[in-house]
This record gives structure tokens, sequence and C-alpha cells, in this order.
């Protein structure tokens, strides 16, 4: 691959984030100087204390000089500062001792003196010069301490302009090529959504070839697509494949609560990115700064309408030319507004959609080249039996299964922990340690059997896959199916069929033990969600015809309302609960003619409490298992924990994993 020269390097800003004079570290220079201040201060406050002689009481040396222990020899000089301080000395040579007394001038001076005109002492004053000197050096650590504390609020004055002048900068971080760098061979599952944006490349690399046509290249690229497909880490590869600057930033990264601060960002980031042309702008979840205009709670006129008008004209007023090309990724465009969507601004939508099959078998395959396979693993069954994950999730599976590997200690992932790992990342992990009666266990073997029977006879489902009574995620037992391949399209024989099997748990609760418990609420809520689908979105009832009534979900919910009558509301009503109704009773049918069945199987599920599809269907065919399941002991947990019952009506549960009493 070669490089490109003439590229500049990144921008010298020291405001943008990774700017090398950003950072601010602790301020040990401050911290020295305060220590040095707080030092002298205290050497100047002993100061006076440390002055020569001994300290004498004022009182003992008037009764030494009236007793004539004290004598015109001994005092020298009378030194004077502020208050009056005599120094004398007494002893001769080596036996000196030097005293100092100290009285106050105003009361004591006229006696004192007339004492020493009684005794012959003539004292010699003399006035200490050092006073001015004195005071500066006691003084000189409070002002250190005043220019330091200074010092700092001139600091933090400064850091507070300085941030002020660059709040409105640009937060876009700037990608280094030469570290984590991503291309093309590293995503997988996604070939038309590559061959789209590989023109990108082609004109970052040589702009010359379009341009020798008079073409030009879009202006803007929208990637659409579900969470976890991996819209993202296309955008790196493209950078990654024409070696230019890469900047990342999240369409949250605009709105702040001041306005015109998410505006001024815009305009930073793009004039960072004509510095930088040509390069990648990637803006992750632009829907929330490019929603519709004229739907937020301020008006017109709030923060992120004024950041999306900046954004409009900035895209529409530079050239593509100049190399600066604008890659968004979100996975709601319904609610973007229309302006950014026209030509000249998004000019092509990219949708990286869910894999298929071999798309799923190329994705496990990059990961798995970072982890350790037994040699006979086949990642195409896996691939197979993945319908509906994303790229993220399949990623999540091959770390799960080397976790579950490395626990079991293991030297490679083989098969079953890969089937254990897709399990546990779909429907949630198993909760053996969950202390369950034995009323309740068999209440559950029998709403399992129900779904699992209905499962099998039934035309138009989906193929059996596991059936069991182990609490896994919010539910106490599992009935799990797996498509044969990939499906787009539903057909309405295959949703009868579904509500059918939702209804075969309360169903068989009924049958059995002429009661029926709380735990079929997630089967509950599934069916009348397909239901009303199935009358107010896809026209599937013959009294309501084709005819959308949807309620507009994705309106707010202070604009949401409905456009239909209260006559036909009631008449929607009636419809889903026929259909429910009609599929209660096919259920009851079903299940009333296989009652041994359904005894056989429930009998199964509390000796194993798992069991495959290839299990139920012998049971279904010969009344007992051909070959029966063995029994492996659970893994042990890493972390002893307290285990919890959820009642699984606060929780929805995924497709394809019928619920269980909780």
């Amino acid at each position: 691959m070669s490089e490109n020269p003439q590229r500049p390097g990144p921008p010298e800003n020291p405001d943008r984030r990774g700017g090398g004079n950003e950072p601010q570290g602790f301020n040990w220079k401050g911290l020295i100087i305060l220590s040095i201040a707080i030092g002298l201060l205290a050497a100047g406050l002993m100061i006076p204390s440390s002055a020569g002689g001994q300290k004498l009481e004022y009182r003992r040396f008037v009764d030494m000089v009236q007793k004539d222990e004290i004598n015109k020899e001994s005092v020298k000089k009378i030194t004077e500062v502020g208050a009056e301080v005599i120094t004398f000395t007494t002893g001769q040579d080596q036996a000196k001792r030097t005293y100092r007394v100290q009285f106050d001038s105003l009361m004591e001076k006229e006696r004192l003196n007339k004492l020493f005109d009684e005794k012959g002492i003539v004292p010699n004053y003399e006035y200490d010069n050092n006073m001015g000197t004195s005071f500066m050096l006691s003084l000189l650590p409070v002002l250190l301490l005043l220019g330091v504390l200074w010092f700092f609020f001139r600091q933090q004055i400064k850091m507070a302009g300085r941030g002020a002048m660059s709040f409105g900068k640009s937060r876009a971080r700037l990608l280094a090529m030469d570290k984590n760098k991503v291309t093309f061979k590293q995503v997988a599952g996604c070939d038309e959504a590559k061959e789209e944006v590989w023109e990108l490349v082609e004109f970052l690399k040589d702009p010359r070839k379009f341009q020798r046509l008079g073409g030009h290249i879009p202006k803007g690229v929208l990637m659409v697509g579900p969470p976890g497909t991996g819209k993202t880490l296309l955008a790196k590869a493209i950078a990654g494949e024409a070696d230019v600057p890469f900047f990342s930033i999240s369409g949250s990264d605009f709105v702040e609560m001041f306005v015109g601060v998410g505006a001024s960002r815009v305009r930073d980031m793009f004039e960072q990115g004509k510095k930088n042309a040509p390069c990648l702008i990637f803006i992750d979840e632009i829907d929330a700064v490019g929603r519709h205009r004229g739907h937020g709670m301020g008006g017109g006129h709030d923060e992120r309408e004024q950041t999306l008008n900046a954004l409009l004209v900035e895209m529409d007023g530079f050239d593509t030319q100049e190399g600066v090309i604008i890659i968004a990724a979100t996975n709601r465009p319904d609610v973007l507004d229309p302006a950014l969507l026209r030509p000249g601004r998004f000019d092509r939508q990219v949708t990286v959609s869910l894999p298929d099959v071999k798309g799923r078998e190329a994705i496990l395959k990059v990961h798995a080249k970072k982890v350790k396979m037994a040699a006979d693993v086949e990642l195409g069954v896996i691939a197979r039996g993945t319908p509906g994950y994303s790229g993220a999730e399949l990623a999540n599976v091959i770390n799960e299964a080397a976790l579950l590997a490395a626990r079991r200690g293991l030297k490679g992932i083989t098969l079953r922990e890969m089937e254990e790992a897709r399990d546990k990342v779909r429907w949630g992990k198993e909760r053996r340690s969950l202390a369950i009666s034995e009323k309740e266990k068999e209440n559950t073997a029998y709403h399992e059997a129900g779904h699992a029977i209905l499962l099998d006879v039934l035309e138009h489902t989906e193929p059996l896959h596991k059936v069991t009574i182990i609490p896994r995620g919010p539910s106490l037992g599992s009935t799990m199916w797996l498509p044969e391949e990939d499906k787009y399209n539903t057909r309405k024989n295959e949703l009868l069929d579904a509500l059918v099997v939702a209804m075969g748990g309360r169903v068989a609760e009924e049958i059995v033990f002429g009661d029926v418990t709380s735990g079929a609420s997630g089967d509950i809520k599934m069916a009348t969600g397909m239901a009303r689908r199935m009358v107010c979105e896809w026209g599937m009832s013959n009294a309501l015809g084709m005819v959308d009534y949807s309620d507009g979900a994705e309106q707010s919910m202070l604009a949401r309302s409905r456009d239909y009558s209260e006559a036909t509301a009631q008449k929607i009503d009636s419809e889903i609960r026929e259909l429910i109704d009609n599929a209660y009773q096919r259920a009851k049918t079903l299940l009333l003619k296989h009652r041994a069945e359904l005894d056989a199987l429930a009998k199964a599920l509390l000796e194993y409490e798992t069991l495959d599809g290839a299990n139920v269907r012998d049971i279904m065919e010969h009344g007992s298992m051909m070959n029966p399941p063995t029994s492996q002991p659970p893994t042990p947990p890493m972390i002893p924990v307290e285990s919890s019952v959820r009642d699984s009506a606060e929780e929805e549960l995924p497709p394809g994993l019928a619920g269980a009493p909780a």
C-alpha cells in the first residue's frame, strides 16, 4: 500500500482533543514555592525570640539594683526597640553572663532613671537600628505567601479563560493510523456495503481518477443498520485502506446546555478536516443531533436545531474536491431531518444489515483467528444455528465460548462450548443454583412439554431445537427453536401456528392440573403483540382489511394520537381477541389428542431436565427415547452467588424462546 507523502500532519491545536499542550499535570512548582513560603514564615516568627542574652524579669532586675548586686560596671547599654530593653553583663572573664531585661518605657522609665541616679549608674543609651530589618524579615514570608496565592489565582484565571475559549472547539478525536489499523480483511458479513464504500477509498487514494471524467465523489455517506452490524468498524476500515486521517465524534458531543456551542463545534470540526484533507470525518449516532426540526420541546430555536442548521450549512458549503468526506452512522434513519438526507449532503445511504448464513460464517472465522479452536469445530454449523445474530453478538459468542473452555481447563474451544455460548448470548445463562420445589418443577415440565409438542405436530412451525426445565434468564424453563434457513418474510399460517405454540404452556397446565399459574405472562404478552401487528400492520384481518392502524410508535409520546374511531378500536380489540381465542382452542384440541405424549415428555424432562429435538421426536413417534441423553455434571461457578427468583411477567422474552412459569 503506497503512502501519501503530500498529506499534512495533524493540526497543531492545543485546545483540541489529542493536542500536546492540553493535558495539565500536577503543579509541582507551585507546591515547592508554597512550602518555601511557609518555612520562611515560620522562621520570621522565630526571629524575635532568638535575640541574644538570657531573659530576666524586670522586678528581679530592680531588686538586684537596690541590693547592689548590679552596679555601674554591670550595665553597659540600654537598647530601645519599641519597648526599652536593658542589656547588662555580670561576672569577670569566663564567668561573664549577659542578661536581657524588657520593660515598659512609658510606665517605668522615669522611676528607673531615678534608681540609676541613686546608685550612681550611668547607662549608655543606644537605639537599635535593626528594627526595620527585623520588621521586614518577619513580613517577608507573609508577602511571599500572598504572592504564591496570587500566582495560583492568576493561573486559574488563565485556565478558565482558555477553557472558555476552547468550549466551542470540536471534540473530534484523531485516530492514529499507525496503531490498531483496520482494513477490509477484518470486516466480514457485509460484502455489498464494502463494494459501495470502496469508491471512497479509490477517491482518497487517487482523486484525479474521478476528476478527469468530471465525476464527483459523494459528500456524505450515511450508514444505516441495526446495532452491532459493524457500521463503525466499516468506517475505520475505509480510513485504514485509504491511509488518511480519521476523525471520530459522536452526535451527542455537539449538544451542550449552552446555546451556540454545538454550532461552533461543527464549524471547528470542518476547519480541522480542511487542514488535514484528504480525510474522513465519522459522526456516530447522528440521530442525536439530526432529528426532525420542529418536534422538540424548545420550538425552533433550541440548541439541537441550531447545531443541525450549522451542520447543514457546512455540508452544503465545502467542495468535495477538498477531499473531506463525511461518514455518519445511525440505526434510526426514520427520525432524521429530510434536509440532511437530500443529494448534496448525504448523497448515498449504505445499508449494513444483519448478516446471512454465509456472512455469519465469515464473521465467525474472523473472530476465531484470535482464539484457539478445536480441529473438529465446524463454524458453518454454528452459523446455521445463529439466525438473526449481529456481528457483535457473534463476537460475543466466540468470547463466551473461550471463557467457558478456559473454566473447564480445555486446550481448545469445542462444538459443545460454542453451542452453549450461543444459547447463553441469546437466551441467558442457566441458573442451576435456583431452588425450586418439586411441585413447581412438575408444573414447569408440563408447561414446556406443551410448547414442545405443538412445535412438533404443527405444520408451519420452526424445528424444535431444545426444551429444558433448567432456569435460564428470566424464565424457569425454555423451549427453543431455530429456523433451518434465514427468513425475511413470515406467512400468515406461520403466524397462526406461532400463536398456537404460545398458548401451549397455559393449555397444558389447565389440562393436567385443572388450574393455571402466572407463568404464562411472557407467552401472553408475546402472543398479544403478534396478534396486534397481524391486525394493525400486516393487514391479516378479514374484518378490517389492508389498512394500517398502527399507533405511530416512532412519534413522541406527546404527539401520539389514533387516526381511527372508537368503533374501529373496538373492532381491532375484537379481532385480536378472536385470533388468540382460536389459537387457544386449537392448542387445547391438539394437546388433548396427544395427552399420552404430553405425560411421557414431562416425565422425561423431570428425569433428564434437558432434551433436544431428536429426543422429543422419539417420544412423539415411539412413546420413549431411543437414545436418551447422557447426564453431564454442570460446571461449578467460579464465584458462588445467591440465587434469586424474578417474575417473568416483568421482562419480554426474546424471539425463539417460549416462557415457563416464574
